[in-house]
């Protein structure tokens, strides 16, 4: 062995060093990112020097475009594969990936619908002008008030989660008189994350019923005169490339599905999300007009087989309409190289967010990609470990990658496909404000969720809202 490759930190194997380390990976960035003339990062023809100088940074960065050309994506790919095997395809948009207002405005214009897991998040959707009976309500703990906002508002339909909350639900709509609309949440033991699925026959797990106990659910449901039960529910995953744990899991649901029908119609099989996306140059997502074909035919092929209607199908991606359209722009504070087992050198990039707006990679271990963004640069590319500034070890934004080697403080720092899950998961760990975010969309910049200040934080504390009591000091 060289001396040269020696004094090299290790990469992982996935990770090949690039010929240009300025270069922006397709299908990884935003479809309109490009650099201008002087080497600057533009994101919808935004520069993003302009964008640092206009709200600062970190700053979470969406492009509007890319978020409304994936939903019509994927509304258009699952209503032609749901219209060729002769039934209707329903969209709805994950909300827990990203929600605010605006991001409701542009999916529902784009003929989304709309599925929420909060009373928070019932709220946002509410706010921005959904149509209720467009909404699906998730969660495996709904509170009372929960479900008393979801019936009072006309959510088209509430996802039941346990015979504790079917009794809930029942007793709330007899109070108020009418009907809801209920799927029933069922776990089919298939369980798949990028390319490999597992099936296996029980669930160990907080959300759902078991195959087994389905049955018992639904006839609860069929019993008490406020609820209809419109359907099953199932979500295998995240992250998923490929069919096959989709097909898998038809299989399971639709036998059950198949059963039930003995006991009356039933209009609607939801088959959730989980379609995943590319965070790096090794992630080869499967195209979604691909999934919804593989997935529809799927569906179709077992209710052929049991002789059976093929319902309307639903599913409901997120991470796959926003994650893409997400950048998030830092600024570089320290580079340190440090000096590992066996003499090589690995190169940290300190930058002046982390954990606390990207949570991903300390939970997840997720991989995530990275370029300079204010300029370019001719010097060799060199593998470096991008981190926060929390008091962590773990506080990593960028686990590896290959950045010029000339990377130093002032730089401005590009992590793409930051759309989902990350100012979803955002904190104030080390009481570091949660960054702005900010639509692009034709060459202009307008933000949508307003950034927070440390006097923001500070106006929470009660300790200072009150006056020091006798004996106390200030």
């Amino acid at each position: 062995m060289s001396a040269a490759s020696q004094s090299r930190p290790p990469a992982p194997a996935w990770l090949v060093e690039p010929e240009d380390a300025n270069a922006l990976v397709d299908g990884v960035w935003p479809t309109d990112a490009a650099r201008d003339a002087a080497g600057v990062l533009a994101l919808a023809g935004v520069p993003v020097t302009a964008l640092r100088e206009q709200f600062g940074t970190p700053l979470y960065i969406l492009d509007e475009d890319e978020v409304r050309t994936r939903a019509r994506r994927a509304r258009d790919a699952f209503a032609v594969a749901a219209e060729r095997h002769g039934t209707t395809a329903r969209v709805y948009y994950a909300g827990k990936a990203f929600l605010s207002t605006e991001i409701v405005r542009w999916v529902t214009a784009e003929g989304l619908s709309v599925d929420v897991a909060s009373g928070g998040e019932l709220a946002v959707a509410l706010a921005a002008g959904a149509d209720p009976a467009r909404l699906g309500f998730h969660g495996n703990n709904k509170s009372v008030g929960e479900l008393e906002s979801a019936v009072a508002a006309g959510v088209g339909s509430i996802v039941v989660d346990s015979l504790i909350e079917i009794e809930r639900l029942a007793g709330i709509v007899a109070r108020r008189g009418g009907t809801q609309s209920v799927l029933v949440r069922v776990n089919s033991g298939v369980h798949a994350e990028t390319h490999d699925f597992l099936a296996t026959a029980h669930e160990d797990q907080k959300f759902g019923f078991a195959l087994s106990a389905a049955a018992a659910a639904v006839a609860r449901i069929r019993e008490l005169p406020g609820l209809v039960f419109a359907g099953l529910h199932c979500h295998i995953g995240s992250q998923i490339f490929g069919t096959a744990g989709f097909a898998e899991s038809a299989a399971r649901v639709v036998a059950l599905h198949a059963e039930l029908l003995a006991g009356g119609d039933i209009p609607v099989l939801n088959l959730g999300g989980g379609f995943g996306i590319a965070y790096t140059a090794a992630d080869d997502p499967t195209p979604i007009e691909e999934l919804a074909a593989g997935i529809v035919d799927a569906v179709a092929r077992e209710c052929r087989e049991r002789g059976i209607r093929l319902p309307i199908l639903a599913f409901e991606p997120g991470r796959s309409v926003v994650g893409p359209a997400g950048v998030t722009l830092y600024e570089v504070g320290t580079t340190k190289p440090v000096r590992l087992d066996g003499g090589a050198t690995r190169l940290y990039v300190s930058v002046d967010g982390g954990m606390s707006d990207n949570a991903r990679p300390a939970l997840y271990g997720a991989q995530y990609s990275a370029r300079i963004a204010s300029r370019t640069s001719t010097a060799r590319p060199a593998l470096v470990r991008v981190v926060g500034k929390h008091c962590e070890s773990g506080d990593i934004v960028v686990d590896h990658e290959y950045l010029p080697a000339d990377v130093a403080p002032g730089d401005l720092l590009a992590v793409p496909a930051t759309g989902a899950y990350c100012f979803s998961l955002s904190s104030n760990y080390n009481f570091l404000p949660r960054p702005a975010v900010v639509a692009v969309r034709g060459g202009q910049a307008r933000v949508i969720v307003r950034g927070e200040t440390i006097d923001d934080l500070l106006a929470r504390d009660a300790g200072l809202a009150t006056p020091p009591t006798e004996g106390q000091t200030t």
